[in-house]
């Protein structure tokens, strides 16, 4: 394999195809295609994430690393009051992001960069299912510059793997953060919620 969906500019072979999700009583469609994440539909990390900030987000809220566009698509729809950004480094993605916030008739930014600097922009929630192909350093600076970007108060959600290093991460956040809870975990799956950030008074 010579790229992952962590690719800015992935070059497989177009293959789209359209997925559908069913989420409290709500059917989304969405477009998926080659060179990004879980493009078969929704992944069980993201399905878990969802599940633990739905009844809780407010505010603005950010999906880092996007994807095809399920975790803020689902939350723009599903919590009409707050205002999402999705970000993601993969082109690709992005127009699939782009066009998935048409499709299902949500208000939503997509941003196609790498990681949160420069955007200028800080939330009340930040939902990161982090890209573990990318690898351990772009994990890392991903948590710290979430870290930076929360506003007072501000929760950053992050489901990892119990066999991708859910371990490690959370003693990486712990150094992060004023307080790191393991809020759910199902199938290996981690949820934590981490609070108390850069800009918090500690």
């Amino acid at each position: 394999m010579t790229e992952h969906y962590f690719a800015p500019h992935p070059d497989a072979r177009h293959d789209p195809r359209e997925v559908e999700i069913d989420l409290k009583g709500t059917r989304f469609r969405f477009l998926t295609d080659t060179g990004v994440f879980s493009r078969g539909g929704l992944d069980e990390g993201s399905a878990l994430l969802l599940g633990a900030v739905l009844d809780r987000v407010s505010g603005a809220v950010l999906d880092l690393g996007c994807g095809w566009g399920p975790v803020g698509v689902i939350t723009a729809r599903l919590c009409p009051s707050c205002r999402v950004t999705m970000l993601d480094v993969n082109a690709r993605a992005c127009l699939l992001a782009e066009e998935n916030v048409r499709h299902n008739g949500v208000d939503a930014e997509v941003i196609c960069q790498d990681g949160l600097n420069g955007t200028g922009q800080h939330y009340d929630w930040i939902l990161l299912n982090p890209p573990i192909r990318a690898g351990k350093e772009t994990v890392c600076r991903l948590f710290r510059e979430s870290a930076d970007r929360l506003n007072p108060g501000g929760i950053l959600a992050v489901v990892i793997r119990k066999q991708q290093g859910a371990s490690s991460a959370q003693r990486y956040l712990e150094g992060l953060f004023g307080q790191v809870t393991l809020h759910c975990r199902k199938k290996g799956y981690h949820v934590y919620f981490c609070a108390g950030g850069t800009n918090d008074a500690i």
